[in-house]
């Protein structure tokens, strides 16, 4: 017995949902792997602006280079912080 042509709309109708399912899910793994890369790349550029921000107080001698670490020319001062 022949199918008629509803089954065969049904089964390409369903098809292309499943395909729809896998694409959906090929692109879901694929930002999960793509999300680690980003935050790498982001606590780099934080590295470098930080850096950046060390090396522009040494310049100018605003502040500790580093936390924890004192600078002789706070206490040269003689202001109570």
């Amino acid at each position: 017995m022949p199918a008629g042509r509803s089954t065969f709309n049904k089964r390409q109708k369903e098809q292309a949902r499943q395909q729809k399912q896998r694409d959906k899910a090929e692109r879901r793994t694929q930002r999960k792997q793509d999300k680690p890369e980003e935050l790498g790349e982001g606590t780099d550029e934080m590295r470098e602006l930080q850096e950046h921000a060390e090396a522009q107080a040494a310049l100018f001698r605003i502040g500790p280079a580093r936390p924890g670490a004192s600078d002789p020319a706070d206490d040269s001062t003689g202001l109570d912080q």
